[in-house]
């Protein structure tokens, strides 16, 4: 990770640590950067999600990207999956995404894609980083200023996109939506209003700082009461910027994203299109994952943590699916990056299918028993003290077996921890948790 740069884009607190001015000088980057070598000008395309504080960054990228001689293009508030498919469709140079994802509301984050859809690598992000220290662009002039459009009819064309995937209509069926209060409120239930299922909705009314307050994939207890009260067939839930889903079965049973890259991978192997027999996810996914997938001829390949490293991955071994435990899916085949709304039109073509409820569907994928934390934390760095790794060996002793995870988080200001294994994971999360603690408050 760089200095403002994480595993998924530069993300903070809006207006201290993420500012307009940062965002002013990344748009200044951007539009000069991508206009080196072609005729006319670099196209930039900018998308954004419904915190209060996307609208002042998508306007100083924009102001930014248009005073380096870029024109720019707004889809104003839509999902970070499309803005990767429509600047790699409709020929753009780079794409923006303003969002934090599932962080709260005062968070926020600017998400980078090159001209294929896919994560700006980390050469040009070392390049942006040294600029927004004290670098130097001249100022566009005259006829070269770059301008703004209007460019809501992308988001129409990725509508058209997503409505063209599915092999069956899905009449009849009772589904359930959370949208998190933020980018799939509009898209999602659109999408499955059109192809024909009764939807249940929820955080469907954003108003700038409810967004994944108390709904979307991160509090998918949210999803999982609706199905249950509405006796729905499958529950759906998004998170602030519908890159991740996370699944309800119609018991409202929580599945995450290992229990969904197990149920896709069956689905794609049943109909030969699972090249390899083989799909990547990360080492914080359940190692049931891996067993359960092995009893059906599927190989399990690793990545780092982030929706970027599981792409890089499948492009190096070939696979086409992939994911993380949190919900982030790619359907390589169809996508550059997790799209949320995209995975649950895959589950729900799926569960038409079949004809089988999704609870039949998902027996054979078995879990370890595993807790996962989520520590704040001052300084991400304590992550790797001496304390915490010697409580960290203490803890996997606890379970006998098992293992515990500690990492830095790569989006938030916080320390991950996981414990998985036969025994007491509460217990080994626990302590080293409380090791965590003492070592910040030793500095």
């Amino acid at each position: 990770m760089g200095k403002y740069f994480g595993t998924d884009g530069f993300r903070g607190r809006a207006n201290e640590t993420l500012t307009a001015i940062h965002a002013f000088r990344v748009g200044r980057f951007l539009g000069r950067y991508f206009a080196r070598g072609r005729e006319g000008r670099a196209r930039v395309l900018i998308g954004k999600d419904t915190r209060r504080s996307s609208y002042t960054l998508e306007y100083s990228l924009a102001a930014g990207a248009a005073a380096s001689g870029a024109d720019v293009f707004l889809l104003h508030v839509t999902t970070t999956p499309s803005v990767a498919y429509l600047t790699r469709t409709e020929g753009f140079d780079c794409g923006v995404m303003i969002s934090a994802s599932h962080n709260p509301y005062y968070d926020n984050g600017i998400k980078l894609f090159d001209a294929k859809g896919e994560k700006l690598q980390g050469d040009i992000l070392r390049l942006i980083e040294e600029y927004l220290d004290g670098g130097s662009i001249p100022l566009a002039k005259g006829s070269e200023i770059g301008r703004t459009v209007d460019f809501v009819a992308g988001r129409n064309r990725y509508l058209a996109y997503l409505l063209a995937l599915p092999r069956v209509s899905f009449r009849g069926m009772q589904v359930g939506l959370d949208c998190a209060n933020g980018s799939a409120f509009m898209i999602a239930k659109a999408v499955f209003d059109a192809l024909g299922a009764t939807v249940c909705a929820v955080g469907t009314s954003p108003d700038g700082v409810n967004i994944n307050a108390g709904v979307g994939s991160t509090h998918p207890a949210r999803i999982a009461s609706l199905v249950r009260e509405n006796g729905l067939d499958i529950g759906f839930s998004f998170d602030g910027d519908a890159d991740r889903c996370i699944l309800a079965d119609e018991r409202g049973r929580i599945l995450d994203g290992d229990a969904i890259l197990y149920l896709a991978a069956r689905n794609l192997k049943s109909r030969g299109e699972l090249d390899g027999d083989a799909v990547v996810a990360t080492r914080m996914s359940n190692s049931g994952l891996e067993k359960s997938l092995a009893r059906e001829g599927i190989s399990v390949q690793y990545s780092e943590v982030g929706d970027r490293f599981v792409y890089e991955k499948m492009l190096s071994t070939g696979c086409l699916l992939g994911g993380e435990s949190s919900g982030h899916i790619i359907f390589r085949k169809y996508a550059t990056t997790g799209d949320g709304v995209l995975t649950a039109l895959k589950i729900m073509e799926m569960l038409v299918e079949s004809k089988c409820p999704l609870s039949l569907l998902a027996e054979g994928y078995r879990p370890l028993p595993q807790v996962m934390r989520c520590v704040r934390v001052r300084d991400k760095s304590v992550a790797a003290a001496d304390p915490v790794a010697a409580a960290q060996k203490e803890a996997e002793r606890l379970l006998d077996g098992g293992r515990v995870l500690v990492r830095a988080s790569g989006t938030e200001q916080a320390v991950r921890i996981l414990a998985e294994g036969e025994g007491d994971c509460n217990a080994a999360a626990d302590l080293v948790e409380r090791a965590i603690h003492a070592a910040e408050d030793a500095v």
